[in-house]
């Protein structure tokens, strides 16, 4: 049987009502969690994504009706994909209908399709079908869309925190615009705290939130609105039976199980911490060095921050005591961009462990600063004839590359040659230690110093 034919309209089945009433958002029931409740209804109170929102931006002309085309809603849990798709269908008047990936199946899938058609050929009615966790559905179920998304019968709003260039078919892709989510900022965090707070929908201003507790939700929420509003409610439950109608950090803390971590991302505490941090590394005490990182982690700091200081670290303060430290940090770097949190964490702490336990040398970073100093204090001289460019017409005759000796023509694949400016003739900047791998760099080098210097 041909696609078409599965989703043909059939005539037979009454015709659905038609209704003059204008869509708008469904009324949550009574008692729906906060984050239902406090769901924007229009655009103006939607927080974050910005570069989707903005004058002219995709996702405004689609919400506006200005570009009807089916869209896949990528991006991290608590960003606003449900929500972005009940406002594409309610603000241009279109029927909505859910779907989960996780109980849907073709079944399902084929009669939304069905019932669309319907509504489209009596009505003149448009549907969006929102799927969330599409990512879920099997390459069958996604072929089951393809068309009626290409004629347009459904406009497809599926939403998904994997990257959908893995995790959705190339035809469904093609015919869809993708939009990567961002997670929100504290900032977009603070303000639905605040509105939910005071807003009717809310907690209709009954309760008073102190500052210690709305900075720890924030930080809880991690970009989550859905997580900030929830750990919310809970607080709100447990200080409504008190006398002082009070949210303190305490309430907070005990609702959520979690105890607030004394940190701030623009203050002190953010050097600080970083500095024990690094500091605990150097000291090889790997302990102490988890301690911090978690404190970091826990707190929400950037973990792409902690993946820099890290790289910085397995130069700076291990270098060529153990030239794989470098390795270490910078696949935990890629693995946090590639993965993100809160996996990322196991990354960052086999990283933590590794430099921690890893022999230590600043040797590196010693010599480079020694030569850096030298250069800039004008000890720079004229590179030597014999190693300039001969690869151009009258080099020889200036003298260049003359005399040039290449290393490979000898057994031991070095020989006696200067090769620094006559002023830095002798200087020495790379010192390697005994410790770690540098043991046998800490006797090769001199050997090689003689034997380029034409020392004995």
């Amino acid at each position: 049987m041909q696609q078409d034919e599965l989703f043909t309209v059939n005539e037979d089945v009454a015709p659905p009502p038609v209704s003059d009433e204008p869509h708008s958002p469904p009324q949550p029931p009574p008692g729906s969690p906060l984050a239902v409740r406090m769901r924007p209804r229009t655009l103006d109170e939607v927080v974050g994504q910005q570069h989707l929102l903005g004058d002219g931006a995709p996702l405004r002309r689609l919400v506006e009706g200005a570009a009807p085309a089916s869209v896949l809603l990528y991006g991290p849990p608590g960003t606003g994909k449900t929500t972005l798709a009940n406002l594409v269908s309610t603000a241009t008047g279109r029927r909505f209908v859910a779907l989960s990936a996780l109980s849907a199946g073709v079944k399902e899938v084929r009669g939304v399709i069905e019932e669309a058609r319907r509504r489209r050929k009596y009505n003149s009615e448009d549907t969006v079908l929102f799927i969330d966790e599409v990512h879920r559905f099997s390459k069958t179920q996604q072929d089951a869309l393809l068309g009626a998304v290409e004629d347009r019968t459904v406009l497809l709003v599926a939403a998904t925190t994997e990257n959908p260039s893995f995790s959705v078919v190339s035809p469904l892709l093609s015919r869809s615009l993708v939009l990567q989510l961002r997670p929100l900022t504290d900032d977009d965090i603070a303000g639905l705290v605040d509105r939910a707070l005071t807003d009717e929908r809310g907690l209709g201003g009954t309760l008073e939130l102190t500052d210690d507790a709305r900075a720890h939700l924030i930080r809880l929420a991690s970009g989550d609105a859905r997580r900030a509003l929830t750990a919310l409610e809970a607080a709100a439950d447990a200080a409504s039976v008190t006398d002082h109608g009070v949210i303190d950090l305490e309430t907070v803390e005990a609702t959520v199980d979690k105890a607030a971590v004394r940190y701030d991302r623009d203050g002190d505490q953010h050097y600080d911490v970083i500095s024990a941090f690094i500091k605990s590394i150097r000291g090889s005490d790997v302990d102490a060095a988890l301690h911090y990182l978690a404190r970091m982690i826990e707190a929400g700091e950037d973990p792409r921050f902690i993946a820099r200081r890290l790289v910085v670290h397995a130069s700076e303060d291990i270098g060529m005591a153990d030239p794989t430290a470098l390795q270490s940090a910078v696949a935990a770097a890629h693995a946090v961009q590639f993965i993100g949190m809160p996996e990322g964490r196991l990354a960052l702490a086999q990283a933590t462990v590794h430099l921690t336990t890893a022999p230590k040398s600043n040797a590196v970073i010693a010599g480079i600063d020694a030569a850096l100093s030298d250069v800039r204090g004008g000890g720079i001289g004229t590179v030597p004839p014999h190693l300039r460019d001969g690869h151009y017409a009258g080099a020889a005759k200036l003298g260049h590359a003359q005399g040039y000796r290449y290393p490979h023509d000898v057994a031991e694949g070095v020989l006696a040659q200067q090769y620094p400016p006559d002023e830095l003739v002798g200087r020495d900047y790379y010192n390697p230690t005994s410790r770690g791998a540098e043991r046998t760099l800490a006797e090769r080098v001199p050997k090689l110093r003689r034997t380029i210097r034409g020392g004995s």
